[in-house]
């Protein structure tokens, strides 16, 4: 093992105490999200996640183009106009593993979030808000011409 990786695993294990420590993080959390990543259905990693029926919401903007030309690439954003947002969770429903990323979001800060996922074809992609507790969702098509999941 080189020094630099030696390193890198040190820091990142101390990060991880700090987080447990200041009750940022709960060890129950991270094995939980874990376990999410894991699930094969939108159902099923909704409930992983504790989103068994989440309430669809107007104040949850989900920018995404209709038609994505390359699935392995797809840009996605997401802003919560809701008050209280903690996290932004995104999940693709017709991918082998419907949650493709989830943000924690600290208080005082802008509900938005922005990245790229993979989709494997044309899905619904969900967008799930937790907000003062309780869950929020939005959805959108969007249209795959080239699959990017082995597609």
């Amino acid at each position: 093992m080189n020094h630099s990786r030696r390193k890198a695993i040190k820091t990142g294990g101390g990060l991880l105490a700090m987080l447990f420590a200041a009750g940022i993080l709960k060890p129950g959390d991270a094995l939980a999200q874990a376990d999410a990543f894991s699930m094969k259905t939108l159902a099923e990693a909704m409930r992983a996640i504790g989103a068994q029926n989440p309430a669809a919401s107007d104040a949850i903007i989900i920018k995404a183009p209709a038609i994505a030309e390359n699935g392995a690439v797809v840009p996605v954003a997401v802003e919560s106009k809701l008050p209280g947002t903690e996290s932004i969770t995104l999940m693709v429903e017709k991918n082998p593993t419907p949650l493709v990323a989830s943000f924690g979001i600290p208080a005082g800060t802008t509900g938005s979030v922005s990245t790229r996922v993979k989709m494997g074809q044309t899905s619904d992609v969900y967008a799930l808000v937790k907000a003062d507790g309780k869950f929020y969702m939005a959805k959108k098509e969007i249209k795959i011409t080239l699959g990017g999941c082995g597609g």
